[in-house]
């Protein structure tokens, strides 16, 4: 009894312990990212950016589906219209601050849910390897014979056009690299030997996994989700442009790409918008990504 009182005892030391490294651990992480301009910058933008679009319905000055015949294509800097009007006179600004809230959802909604459900499977794959890892690990690799485009082109395609089809489709592309990025990192966790040591002290392999090995792979898995932010916008705006994700009329960036498309020749500044919009929020999401990674990365 007073053996098993020990054990207990000492167990409790080495995870107070714990608690107190990791706690210095993210001190020194947010230290390091606080030191990084170029990632404090585009959390900067990131962040204003997300405000706007969440109070879109009270700081656009018009409505987002009215348009007008007469004020078609008006150029950038027209009176009452700061980015100009499109296609069917519809007021830009108050476009591109709707469509971001749709651009923004289908970027982050299928990432989150793929992150999620490639975990779970990942980490149940590396944790406890044999067959099920062969089982989890051979069924991701056959998504792998598909580039994600074209994988995610022909989900949607079957589905139908909507914006829950290619949620539905990108969550589907983007859960195989996140498997195998948790299997791996939890196959380096399982072995080592405060994990043994829980197995030793009769903990319960959801215990072990809850308690000692999931602080351990979430960081990288997480971090390696926040890269595929940007990848997933961009093929949400390609699905979009395609006609099998959002539809005419709700604005969205890769929507109203496809749409101005034809202005090219008239309006050029006005067509490039939503695409400049794309291209600066993958932009600020790839780099906010690379700065945590190497906040993260202990050596550097």
């Amino acid at each position: 009894m007073s053996t098993t009182t020990a054990a207990q005892a000492e167990l409790e030391v080495q995870a107070r312990q714990a608690v107190q490294k990791s706690e210095g651990y993210w001190a020194g992480v947010w230290k390091r990212v606080r030191r990084d301009k170029v990632t404090m910058v585009c959390a900067f933008v990131l962040l204003l950016m997300f405000l706007v679009i969440l109070l879109a319905p009270w700081i656009t000055p018009h409505d987002p589906y009215q348009g007008s015949m007469i004020r078609r294509l008006r150029p950038i800097g027209t009176d009452n219209h700061l980015l100009g009007t499109d296609e069917l006179g519809r007021d830009m600004l108050t476009r591109l601050i709707h469509g971001g809230r749709l651009s923004w959802f289908m970027g982050i909604t299928p990432v989150i849910l793929a992150f999620l459900i490639g975990t779970t499977l990942g980490v149940m794959a590396g944790f406890m390897g044999g067959r099920v890892n062969m089982m989890i690990m051979r069924t991701t690799d056959v998504f792998y014979a598909f580039p994600s485009v074209l994988l995610a082109i022909a989900i949607s395609g079957a589905l139908g056009t909507g914006i829950m089809n290619a949620i539905l489709a990108l969550t589907v592309v983007f859960i195989p690299p996140i498997i195998r990025v948790a299997e791996s990192v939890t196959t380096g966790v399982r072995n080592l030997d405060f994990v043994d040591a829980a197995r030793a002290s009769g903990a319960s392999g959801f215990t072990i996994v809850r308690v000692h090995v999931l602080g351990n792979v979430l960081g990288p898995i997480f971090i390696y989700a926040t890269s595929l932010i940007s990848v997933c916008m961009i093929l949400a705006s390609g699905l979009s442009f395609l006609g099998l994700g959002t539809r005419p009329p709700e604005p969205e960036w890769g929507l109203m790409l496809n749409t101005l498309r034809t202005a090219i020749y008239v309006q050029p500044w006005v067509a490039v918008l939503p695409g400049a919009c794309i291209f600066v929020t993958s932009l600020c999401f790839n780099l906010v990504s690379d700065g945590l990674r190497t906040a993260m990365d202990v050596k550097g």
